[in-house]
């Protein structure tokens, strides 16, 4: 237990940011299955009122442990790699950037402002990565195999329509194709300022 414990430290000093993203994802969680007005004040909206932070908070609310514990699974396997590479602030710039676009298509594709979770940042991260990844041979930014593969393949079975049937719930595919799509335009922009700096 003690070893456990020691790892769960070394971590989250190496990755500060991704430890504090997946902290706030466990507090969404638990305030997700509440509910209320605590709640309410973290869903989407709320511009007419100067609620600035309601265009980024529902990526931490998360509904179910199944949904928490994929979305931080993923969070610390590609966030790590940006955060080791890039350092903490340049992933919380690409997590925020990503948050504020993946709920914004959400809501603009589903009409509702129930929106949570953090997979349309884990497929933010996932584009991110793999852009730059051609751009810089650095072996953070190098997917294992079959990764990318199986996370465009999710996509499109969510946005078939199957998993709302097998699961029973909603998926966000909006937050998940609009996620990739803004993570491939930041990779492919830090890539093309990387290689610049390296020629």
């Amino acid at each position: 237990f003690m070893k456990q414990r020691f790892q769960w430290r070394t971590a989250a000093k190496r990755n500060p940011a991704v430890s504090i993203l997946a902290v706030a994802s466990i507090l969404g969680a638990g305030i997700a299955s509440v509910g209320g007005p605590l709640m309410n004040s973290l869903l989407f909206g709320g511009l007419q009122q100067g609620e600035f932070w309601r265009l980024l908070t529902p990526i931490f609310l998360h509904f179910g442990l199944a949904h928490l514990a994929f979305n931080v699974l993923w969070l610390a396997i590609l966030g790590s790699r940006i955060e080791q590479l890039s350092g903490s602030v340049h992933l919380l710039m690409v997590v925020v950037v990503s948050g504020v676009f993946s709920n914004m298509i959400q809501v603009g594709w589903g009409g509702s402002a129930m929106v949570g979770g953090m997979s349309g940042v884990v497929y933010a991260l996932l584009g991110y990565i793999w852009v730059k990844g051609r751009f810089v041979p650095e072996p953070a930014l190098q997917l294992p195999p079959g990764v990318l593969g199986f996370m465009l393949i999710w996509l499109l079975v969510g946005m078939s329509g199957v998993l709302e049937v097998i699961l029973g719930v909603g998926i966000a595919n909006g937050a998940h194709f609009g996620g990739f799509a803004i993570g491939l335009l930041l990779g492919l922009v830090f890539g093309l300022l990387s290689a610049a700096k390296r020629s």
